[in-house]
């Protein structure tokens, strides 16, 4: 009988936050989610989450957030890294340098700080071209002296 009704709420749960972090709450130094996350407190020190990580609209944080996809409703100073999609909705507050692949920020919502949506590092590195060295055996001739 309770499998039964397990399996009907499992799937609604699949979506929702597997760690919630209410609106009187307050965190000082290192929150770790190995899932899905909600924040509706305040929070100083640092964030990661492993799955998708969301800060509520009265959510007040003070930390490094890393995620791999970040939705911001509140407030935010420090800096945001997030490794698949940042979404920053309104009225949401960024104070911090933000990283992302995929970007999204909705009318409303404000930035404060620099951008970057780079690639992964091994990427970058796949699509910088060749690199010149100069040899001390072979000097380079210019002009009337040669060609390259």
């Amino acid at each position: 009988m309770f499998d039964r009704e397990r399996e009907k709420i499992q799937p609604d749960q699949a979506s929702a936050s597997s760690a919630f972090l209410g609106k009187g709450s307050r965190v000082t130094g290192k929150l770790v989610f190995e899932g899905p996350g909600r924040i509706e407190g305040h929070v100083e020190g640092e964030v990661s989450a492993q799955d998708t990580l969301i800060i509520g609209e009265s959510a007040v944080v003070n930390a490094q957030i890393k995620g791999t996809s970040v939705v911001v409703h509140g407030e935010v100073t420090g800096d945001i890294v997030a490794r698949t999609r940042l979404e920053i909705r309104a009225p949401s507050k960024v104070v911090g340098n933000i990283s992302a692949p995929s970007l999204v920020i909705h009318e409303g919502a404000t930035l404060d700080g620099k951008c970057s949506m780079g690639a992964s590092e091994s990427a970058d590195n796949s699509r910088k071209g060749p690199m010149l060295v100069k040899s001390e055996s072979s000097p380079l001739k210019t002009g009337s002296e040669g060609t390259v």
